[in-house]
């Protein structure tokens, strides 16, 4: 009644959305967004506990504090009846629901014909905002603190189990498969704006070279405890002893073919300031010949029987044609070993469909969205869809600042859950291996007998470690034992 007392007396064109809100994820926050767009008095109905029959984790009046911090509502109730009953009382101007319900039976329809409403569908924009990402900029500090206590309360998780996770690292067995990169940083001062034409002047004064791509996540592997090998291709060049070189100290057992034919992948990054002005990639994308697949095949046939882990790691710069990775997969699974798969979309196209029947995948919305070829529908509708093209056991999605949403069977029930994990980090130096760092320490967690919501937290903990930085470099087995100690 409260709501529609203010609609009477401010004539305020009021907006109703419903729902159980578990857990408030990204793709909700996107629907209260476009729902306060269109109109200028949110009012937010949570379903009580006895309405969804105890099925929620989250108590009702937690799941409603949550959606009352939010910062485009403007009212929130529980709703002790039925979402009928909630909305003919409030008779609001217009109900917005999930795109997702809008070719589904809505029983809400009826009442909203009857008061004279209007019925949306959507959820929300799938760009981030930018001005969000700003004031989330300002807000932090450079200084890293965990943020995912109410995610360890959800699921029952205590740090010294995640202690006892790590240290169980060292037992493991990897194999990473993938494109070697070598990343270039090139520090510049800013001389000036060149007088010929709009144009940034700039004067390089220091350079640094890091591994990349998948020999990063080999490094961070080998790093955390694990017994790795790394197998990958290269040009026959200074890039690759650089390579070598790294993977020696790092003691990982590497495998890497050179190919004649093609120069090792090198990025550039010109940085000044602490940001990034331009990037250059000397690569050659073509798929490796035959004979070079047969000898990483070959390779992994010969290391298989002892691997508790693999992990693919794909840049799509021809290291892992389809028909490998089919292969390689079928002998993996022969030997039950661990898959987790990662197919990047930066500056390239990958596929994370190519790598099916995966333990884990790691993918960020866009990569997403490309794999499934949906840029409209929310991200649970888009998490359905690639679940059932991959087939994986369980997904993290990558979000960015926003954190990740985690996806996964729950055994018991027959159903998947998902779940939400905040970011750890949302002030970082450098993004670069972010998505790396997370994907083998999720992986190797798995390995180690975690379950899926003990490994993203180890996964976040490692990823918000790297962007705390500047450039790839390897994250210890002591680092991430040093920030669970702080949880």
């Amino acid at each position: 009644m409260y709501a529609k007392k203010i609609k009477k007396k401010n004539k305020k064109k009021v907006v109703f959305v419903s729902g159980n809100f578990n857990v408030l994820h990204p793709g909700h926050t996107r629907l209260l967004r476009f729902a306060k767009k269109c109109g200028d008095f949110l009012i937010v109905g949570v379903e009580s506990d006895n309405l969804l029959d105890n099925l929620t984790h989250v108590h009702e009046d937690t799941r409603l504090e949550v959606v009352s911090a939010n910062n485009w509502v403007d009212k929130s109730f529980i709703i002790r009846g039925s979402v009928q009953e909630a909305i003919e009382k409030i008779k609001p101007d217009i109900v917005v629901k999930g795109k997702e319900h809008q070719y589904k039976f809505n029983i809400e329809e009826k009442i909203i014909k009857k008061i004279g409403a209007k019925l949306i569908f959507s959820s929300g924009e799938t760009t981030f905002s930018s001005i969000d990402l700003l004031s989330n900029n300002l807000a932090e500090n450079q200084n890293i603190s965990f943020k995912a206590h109410d995610f360890l309360k959800r699921h029952l998780l205590d740090k010294n189990k995640l202690k006892k996770i790590i240290g169980n690292f060292k037992d493991i067995s990897t194999c990473v498969i993938g494109d070697l990169i070598i990343d270039e940083y090139i520090t510049c001062d800013a001389v000036g704006l060149s007088q010929e034409e709009p144009t940034l002047v700039v004067k390089p004064v220091d350079t640094k070279k890091f591994i990349g791509g998948a020999g990063i996540v080999a490094l961070h592997s080998s790093c955390l405890g694990s017994r790795t090998n790394f197998l990958s291709i290269s040009g026959n060049d200074d890039l690759y002893k650089f390579a070598i070189d790294e993977f020696k100290k790092k003691k990982v057992n590497y495998f890497i073919e050179c190919d004649e034919s093609r120069p090792t992948t090198l990025k550039k990054r010109f940085r000044s300031g602490g940001k990034s002005l331009l990037r250059v990639n000397y690569l050659h994308q073509d798929i490796i010949s035959k004979k070079i697949q047969k000898k990483i095949l070959d390779k992994f046939k010969k290391i298989s029987n002892d691997l508790d882990l693999l992990i693919f790691s794909d840049f799509s710069y021809g290291c892992l044609p389809k028909d490998l990775i089919n292969e390689i997969i079928d002998l993996a699974k022969k030997n039950k070993i661990i898959i987790a798969s990662d197919s990047q979309s930066s500056s390239q196209v990958g596929d994370i469909i190519k790598f099916k029947n995966s333990d884990l995948i790691c993918v960020t919305e866009r990569e997403a969205r490309m794999a499934v070829k949906n840029f409209d529908d929310g991200l649970v509708i888009l998490l359905d869809e690639l679940r059932e093209l991959a087939k994986p056991k369980n997904i993290i999605l990558k979000l960015g600042q926003e954190g990740a949403l985690v996806q996964s069977e729950d055994q018991i029930n027959q159903n998947w859950i998902v779940d939400k994990i905040i970011s750890q980090n949302t002030n970082p130096l450098d993004v670069a291996g972010a998505g790396d760092s997370m994907l083998i320490s999720s992986a190797l967690s798995l390995a180690s007998g975690a379950n899926i919501w003990e490994a993203s937290v180890i996964g976040s903990i490692a990823a918000s470690i790297q962007i705390s930085r500047i450039g790839n470099v390897p994250i210890k087995h002591t680092e991430l034992i040093k920030y669970v100690n702080l949880i």
